[in-house]
């Protein structure tokens, strides 16, 4: 069951500006700190509060106890007086000392209840109202203290005491004349105040000591455990003004270690994607350049052949058939080259589209361009989510690569079953040593480099399935040649939005 939601402040409620303006200048002090120089100050703190709440509490217990026991021994002894009888008449209190009773080390007094009171003048304790209602009540005994200003402070119980005689009495007295009193016992704090003192004083000195010790320790906790973090700082900063992408060296297993780990993952990663960079821009340059040489060694002979008296009808003719078909391929491989140096997804927009329509689309415009070829082509209906023209281009890939490679009257098989597409040619098949490369940029293994191609049409055909969360895989298939499987996952299941590249 979720907590109710917090009641909304009263409505006009605001918090004054000067505090608003304490706790901003707070949040901006600590914000300024290093996190050293937070965890030094958060050991310091936690220590300081726990030190304090255990001086407290201790402090507390000792004078409670002590109290209690100074409470117990002044009732006790009161009560041991009474109950000897040497304080029968009331008179005889001024001229006894409190260690002919037992209270040698406190004050001694007597009090009637009609208010009369005796005591010795050297140990005259306070009475007051709680002491005259033991006396009139003969109730539960009395303890409180009391102080007097400029003076010590004294511990006063009172213990009903019955039967006084009243003064006037010097021996046995009727008991028509007693009167109920109370025996009025008080002794001096001085030695309990100045022992909680002196323990007040070592708390103190404790709980310093023990702020002062957390906080070296937590420097040197700080010290130690970002000593790594320092390290992996320097390593990065390094790493920002060198670019070197060289992994940082890893020891131990702790959060810091994960962290450095991580760290070497996304360096590995970058210093991947760098690679992958560099090589597509060399392999850009070196393909761009083959269609732009045959462009410009066409281009010089028509301005040779101008320059001599001109070519005839039909050498101009298949010199601009070869220049626009080099335009062609170039246009090809520019876009290729756009699609595949995308690093994340391109923003597009998912729709839903039958899949099979896609591929009919994709042998229909296949089949004009490759009239010599059977194509034996079995598609069932099947809907994904995702990019029509993408998925088209993957398909006409698959397709034209598959009679490129198939032999003149070649057959190619095209499948579609429960979004699996296969296409399978005729031709030789794929080496055992080409087969973990063939979807890799640029890649041409030895025999297709006699024929025409940049080597990115499979490549566009792996980045459109991991696009739309499929996969492509590539085998033999005797007795026929290559097989090409490309899988989609069913619209019900996929996602509307483009899968990450990873």
């Amino acid at each position: 069951m979720s907590a109710p939601p917090p009641l909304p402040p009263p409505q006009g409620f605001k918090p004054s500006s000067q505090t608003q303006r304490a706790r901003d200048w707070w949040r901006d002090r600590l914000l300024r700190l290093t996190l050293h120089s937070r965890v030094t100050l958060l050991a310091a703190v936690t220590v300081g509060l726990a030190v304090a709440i255990v001086s407290i509490s201790a402090y507390l217990t000792v004078r409670q106890q002590m109290y209690r026991n100074l409470d117990d021994s002044l009732v006790g002894r009161a009560e041991g007086a009474v109950n000897s009888g040497v304080l029968t008449v009331a008179e005889n209190i001024q001229g006894i000392p409190p260690d002919a009773v037992g209270l040698s080390d406190q004050q001694i007094g007597l009090v009637t209840a009609s208010g009369d009171s005796y005591a010795s003048p050297e140990y005259k304790p306070p009475i007051n109202t709680p002491e005259l209602a033991v006396a009139t009540n003969q109730g539960d005994p009395s303890v409180r203290t009391v102080g007097y200003a400029g003076g010590p402070h004294f511990r006063v119980a009172a213990v009903a005491a019955g039967g006084i005689c009243p003064r006037g009495y010097d021996g046995e007295c009727p008991n028509s004349v007693r009167e109920p009193g109370a025996l009025v016992v008080a002794q001096s704090l001085s030695s309990i105040d100045r022992t909680l003192h002196n323990l007040g004083v070592v708390l103190w000195a404790v709980g310093i000591i023990g702020v002062i010790g957390a906080a070296l320790a937590g420097n040197a906790i700080a010290q130690s455990g970002l000593r790594p973090l320092a390290r992996l700082t320097g390593a990065a900063e390094h790493i920002a003004r060198t670019a070197d992408l060289r992994p940082i060296p890893v020891t131990g297993t702790d959060e810091i270690s994960r962290l450095a780990q991580a760290f070497n993952a996304m360096l590995a990663a970058l210093a991947q994607s760098q690679d992958r960079q560099r090589r597509l821009v060399g392999d850009a340059g070196h393909e761009l350049r083959t269609p732009l040489t045959s462009i410009r060694t066409n281009l010089d002979l028509l301005a040779q052949a101008d320059q001599r008296g001109g070519l005839s009808a039909e050498d101009r003719r298949q010199l601009l058939d070869d220049v626009r078909a080099q335009m062609d391929e170039l246009t090809t491989l520019i876009g290729d080259l756009t699609e595949l140096a995308r690093d994340t997804p391109q923003n597009r927009g998912f729709e839903l589209i039958e899949l099979s329509n896609v591929v009919e689309d994709a042998v229909i415009k296949v089949r004009r361009r490759a009239p010599g070829t059977e194509w034996d082509v079995q598609l069932t209906p099947f809907p994904v989510w995702g990019d029509e023209r993408l998925l088209g281009r993957a398909a006409t890939n698959l397709l034209d690569n598959a009679a490129k490679y198939s032999p003149s009257g070649g057959r190619v098989v095209v499948r579609l079953l429960d979004g699996v597409l296969t296409v399978t040619d005729s031709g030789p098949g794929i080496a055992e040593a080409d087969l973990p490369h063939v979807f890799e940029r640029f890649y041409r293994s030895t025999e297709a480099r006699s024929r025409p191609g940049s080597g990115l049409g499979l490549a566009i055909v792996k980045h459109a399935a991991e696009q739309h969360g499929g996969m492509i895989y590539a085998r033999n298939a005797p007795p026929m040649g290559a097989q090409f499987t490309l899988w989609l996952p069913h619209a019900a299941t996929q996602s509307r939005q483009p899968a990450p590249t990873l």
